[in-house]
């Protein structure tokens, strides 16, 4: 490999937020959904031009800034974006709050797909929105979707909503067009707006492939919002630079005044200059490639891992994402407690699946994100946890 992705970084006393939370000294944070990665080195040579500039003054979004992102898109994933369908924004969850806001009335209801990224709670809530969850069916250690329910909760006119995780934090999911089709027909049907948080994008493995859901067809097109960013692709997270795809003009008319409203309508320089180098330098989509590969090394050595040490714990199939899912019911413990014990008994953190919905109960999620020796100490550490909590039914 030409990037180093063994290279283990320092990151405690860097303000970080997944590895400071915690200030004992010997916690190991494989939990909030960063990388422990270096990002790209034409986005840090990017960065540090504009350091050298010296003045941070209020950024000007660019030309560049647009054609970085169609670009992008059209080479990686087959779907052309004009550039006036496309709002900046500091985050996709700024992104999905601004959008709820503009295109929900308060005490509307909004369908998610339990077990869920848990920010989409916190959006829903805040808007004066009630969350609706159309459950995945969990069988045979795979998420499939509930068309049946989702159909009967759709045609609910209080429903105008509908939040798609594409691809699926935490199920690992990457949807097919034939799902995708489907959830689009049933949504269209019952006047249902279709908004897709397609963040984990580029993180799809071999075998499948990213699908936006706004590129299945017109109809697709113009009863949806898209929501990206380079931040999971990355390692971008702190530069707080998302953008939203809205076709249809008056969508956006009002998701601009929300985005304004919600004051998350401006972006930093090194946002900018980090997308673009994230975007258009081909050095950045080589590091990508890579870091799929050596993901996906990584949630093969868990799986053989699990498989010789803990059996009993059955492990999702990793589609797309770095985050993995894992059964723990056998334990008969609640995720809170399970995570707690591992974190007291082993300094290890992940976190507990009930944050993702109560059909997220009996699981936990690992970010996999890391250097393999960082991984291999982690996966020690769970299986000590796990020793002691078997032992001890």
């Amino acid at each position: 490999m030409q990037y180093n992705f063994d290279e283990i970084i320092i990151r405690k006393e860097s303000n970080s937020y997944k590895w400071d939370s915690n200030p004992a000294p010997d916690i190991l944070p494989l939990w909030v959904a960063d990388m422990d990665f270096k990002t790209a080195p034409a986005i840090v040579e990017a960065l540090a031009r504009r350091v050298q500039h010296a003045v941070f003054g209020y950024a000007k979004v660019p030309d560049a800034y647009y054609k970085a992102v169609i670009s992008w898109f059209k080479r990686r994933h087959n779907f052309t974006v004009e550039q006036d369908w496309i709002l900046y924004t500091t985050g996709v969850v700024p992104a999905i709050s601004a959008i709820i806001l503009a295109m929900t009335t308060p005490g509307d209801k909004v369908l998610v797909q339990e077990p869920v990224y848990n920010c989409f709670f916190s959006s829903i809530r805040n808007n004066q929105c009630q969350a609706v969850s159309n459950d995945l069916i969990y069988k045979d250690v795979k998420y499939t979707i509930d068309f049946d329910d989702l159909e009967r909760k759709a045609a609910d006119p209080q429903v105008t909503l509908m939040l798609l995780c594409n691809p699926h934090n935490p199920a690992g999911r990457a949807w097919t067009k034939d799902e995708l089709l489907r959830i689009g027909e049933i949504c269209f049907r019952h006047d249902v707006l279709v908004v897709s948080d397609e963040i984990h994008c580029d993180l799809v493995y071999p075998g499948r492939t990213h699908i936006p859901f706004a590129s299945l067809g017109q109809q697709f097109l113009e009863n949806s919002v898209t929501c990206i960013a380079p931040s999971k692709s990355f390692n971008l997270a702190g530069l707080q630079v998302a953008n939203i795809f809205a076709f249809d003009p008056e969508y956006r008319k009002r998701i601009d005044k929300a985005i304004n409203i919600n004051e998350v309508c401006d972006i930093n320089p090194f946002a900018v200059e980090g997308l673009i180098a994230a975007y258009t330098n081909p050095d950045s989509e080589r590091w990508l490639d890579e870091l799929k590969v050596y993901l996906l090394e990584n949630y093969r050595l868990v799986e053989a891992f699990l498989a010789q040490n803990l059996p009993q714990f059955p492990l999702l199939p990793l589609e797309a994402t770095y985050l993995v899912w894992i059964n723990t019911a056998v334990l008969n413990k609640s995720s809170e407690e399970l995570i707690q014990f591992m974190l007291e008994s082993e300094h290890v953190w992940l976190n507990e699946g009930i944050v993702y919905g109560q059909a997220g109960e009996g699981f936990i999620r690992l970010n996999i994100a890391c250097p393999r020796a960082v991984l291999q100490e982690g996966l020690g550490r769970i299986k000590k946890a796990f020793d002691k909590l078997i032992a001890a039914n």
